[in-house]
C-alpha cells in the first residue's frame, strides 16, 4: 500500500484538532480572529480529507469539498482571521469579512453548479494535478479562485511576517516572533506544494500540507 495516501489523512486529523483548539479558545475568550482562523482550519481539513478519500474512489461531492476547502477558501478565511487581529480601528475588518462571506457563498454556489467530468478522474493522481481535466476550463469559479488565494496569502503570510518583525525589533516576546515565522512558513508550504503539483511534481504535495499544518499549529 502506498503510504503517501495516508499523509493527507494525518493532515486532516491534525487540522481538526487544531480547529477544535482554536474554536474552543474563541468560545472562552471571544475574538473574531479566532473564529475565522478556526473556520479556516475546518476548511483546511475538508480539503485534506477529500484528497485522502480521492486516492481510493471518485465522488463528485468529495471533489467539490476539495475544491471549496483545498483550493478556494482556506487561505482567504485564515487571512481574514489575521485581518481581525491586525486591523482594530474602524469597521474595515467587518466590511472585509462581510465581503468575504458573500463572495464565498457565491463561489460555493458556482462550484456546485459546475459540471464535472468523472471520466477524467484518476485515483492515482492528486486532485491538484488533475482538476483542470475534471472541471471546464472556462468555469467561473476557477477564475475567482486566485482572488481568494491572493487575498488570504497576503494577509496571513504578510501579517505573520509583519508581527514577527515588530516583536523582533522591539526585543520583546521573541517567542511570538518565532511563532509568527513558523505560521508564515506553514502557510507557504502547501502553496508551494500545490504549485509544484500543478507543474507535474506531485510527490511533495501531501507532505507539504502536513508540514504546513504542523508548522502553523506549533507557531
Amino acid at each position: 500500500m502506498d503510504f503517501t495516501r495516508w499523509l493527507p489523512f494525518t493532515s486532516t486529523v491534525i487540522a481538526v484538532i487544531f480547529a477544535v483548539v482554536v474554536l474552543l479558545r474563541f468560545r472562552r475568550r471571544g475574538g473574531l480572529h479566532l473564529l475565522f482562523w478556526g473556520l479556516g482550519l475546518v476548511l483546511y481539513s475538508m480539503g485534506t480529507f477529500a484528497e485522502f478519500y480521492s486516492t481510493f474512489a471518485w465522488s463528485a461531492l468529495v471533489f467539490q469539498m476539495w475544491y471549496i476547502g483545498g483550493a478556494l477558501l482556506t487561505a482567504a478565511w485564515l487571512g481574514q482571521g489575521t485581518v481581525y487581529l491586525l486591523v482594530r480601528r474602524g469597521n474595515l475588518a467587518h466590511y472585509l469579512a462581510a465581503g468575504l462571506v458573500l463572495a464565498s457563498a457565491f463561489a460555493v454556489a458556482l462550484m456546485f453548479a459546475t459540471p464535472l467530468d468523472e471520466s477524467a478522474f484518476d485515483s492515482g493522481v492528486s486532485l491538484s494535478a488533475q482538476y483542470k481535466q475534471i472541471m471546464p476550463e472556462d468555469a467561473l469559479v476557477r477564475l475567482l479562485t486566485p482572488l481568494f488565494n491572493v487575498y488570504g496569502t497576503l494577509w496571513l503570510v504578510g501579517g505573520a511576517v509583519f508581527s514577527a518583525w515588530i516583536f523582533w525589533c522591539k526585543g520583546v516576546l521573541l517567542n511570538r516572533a518565532i511563532g509568527n515565522v513558523l505560521i508564515a512558513a506553514g502557510a507557504l508550504a502547501p502553496a508551494l506544494g500545490g504549485s509544484l503539483s500543478r507543474l507535474g511534481t506531485t510527490e511533495f504535495l501531501y507532505l507539504s500540507e502536513l508540514v504546513g499544518v504542523v508548522l502553523m499549529f506549533v507557531g
